[in-house]
């Protein structure tokens, strides 16, 4: 078995330290590949520290995976030795339910093998993530990256790039249609991206005065400083989706009021919190509110198939694994524009 060398949280307090272990013998359906770079989501740091409960340690976190194949088993076709390949939040399902039969397996109904801080299907084996040398992922899981496409750069789509892709296909946004998006991060800087590439006119909502070039810079049309109630009067009934990509706690319903009559806002975020709702805000003008959650392996590849299209990457900051402590002290600051993204040649020295 291969020696996987990795960065680790052995419990909730401590900070990521080297980590070792075997990597698992190849299945016929199997692709071992090599990672190279994993880009740092804040859900990486949600569960490194427990604050969503339930963390199992010792846990190797990272769902932004991108690498070459190394090796494959004796059944695999999609892939051969040398591809660039990702792997995102997840590694494995069911495969028989009503959502995995539909393409989407982020649902599925029997438990979904996440990428990292999850079991295996044989109810024992860790499923280890991206701030490592090197993973083993079923063939059906394995995405491929465009070829056009900076590796560094493309590893966040496999998050925040499907993240804010699905709810922006699934509720058919596209052009004639004007898209508000809440909070400029990882999340916001790529819904931004993707809605402008679907044709939508887009309105950038932040908090931060500070932010209105930088939104600009990012494709938004308008930005509204949503700090002043005064600035979202003019937007009242004119936006027809809304993207909610924060996850602090927030007041929703000044913004349920910028949707017209049959409006959607969808919550990709994840608030700590309970949000309060004003049933006015939705029943009046049968408004919609509602949740996404990634997207299944199907429209992930899709959503990297469009990304390599249009040029969409993430803005990110590269690091060495061995600064990865420093960086999540600064994503409590929001002190990256937008993603830190792991350079794991260091760890393959």
């Amino acid at each position: 078995m291969q020696k996987i060398l990795a960065y680790a949280a052995q419990d909730a307090l401590s900070p990521l330290t080297p980590f070792s272990y075997s990597q698992r013998e190849l299945a016929t359906d199997d692709v071992a590949i090599q990672i190279l770079f994993c880009g740092v989501c804040h859900s990486d740091l949600h569960q490194a520290r427990d604050e969503w409960g339930g963390s199992l340690y010792p846990m190797v976190p990272g769902h932004e995976i991108v690498g070459v194949v190394t090796e494959v088993g004796s059944q695999v076709t999609t892939y051969r030795i040398g591809d660039k390949v990702g792997v995102g939040c997840m590694v494995d399902s069911c495969q028989h339910c009503a959502s995995c039969e539909e393409d989407l397996e982020q649902y599925c109904e029997n438990g979904t093998v996440l990428t990292y801080n999850s079991v295996h299907k044989d109810g024992k084996t860790p499923a280890f993530g991206g701030y490592a040398t090197g993973i083993v992922v079923k063939e059906s899981f394995v995405l491929r990256m465009p070829e056009n496409l900076p590796l560094d750069k493309a590893a966040p789509l496999l998050c925040a790039g499907i993240t804010t892709y699905s709810p922006l296909k699934k509720w058919g946004i596209g052009p004639n249609q004007r898209v508000g998006v809440v909070g400029i991060g990882g999340l916001g800087h790529m819904g931004i991206k993707i809605a402008k590439a679907l044709g939508a006119e887009v309105v950038a909502l932040t908090s931060s005065p500070q932010k209105e070039e930088e939104a600009r810079r990012l494709g938004a049309d308008h930005v509204v400083v949503t700090r002043d109630p005064a600035n979202l009067t003019p937007w009242k009934n004119k936006l027809d989706f809304v993207l909610d990509t924060v996850s602090a706690t927030h007041d929703i319903n000044p913004l349920l009021q910028l949707l017209r009559r049959d409006g959607a806002m969808v919550l990709v975020g994840l608030p700590t919190e309970p949000l309060r709702v004003a049933a006015m805000d939705l029943v009046i003008p049968r408004r919609e509110l509602a949740g996404s959650l990634i997207g299944g392996i199907k429209e992930t590849q899709e959503m990297l198939d469009f990304c390599g299209q249009h040029g969409i990457v993430s803005d990110i900051e590269q690091i060495p694994i061995q600064n990865i402590n420093e960086a999540y002290e600064r994503m409590l600051r929001q002190d990256v524009k937008y993603r830190f993204v792991i350079d794991m040649h260091s760890l393959h020295l």
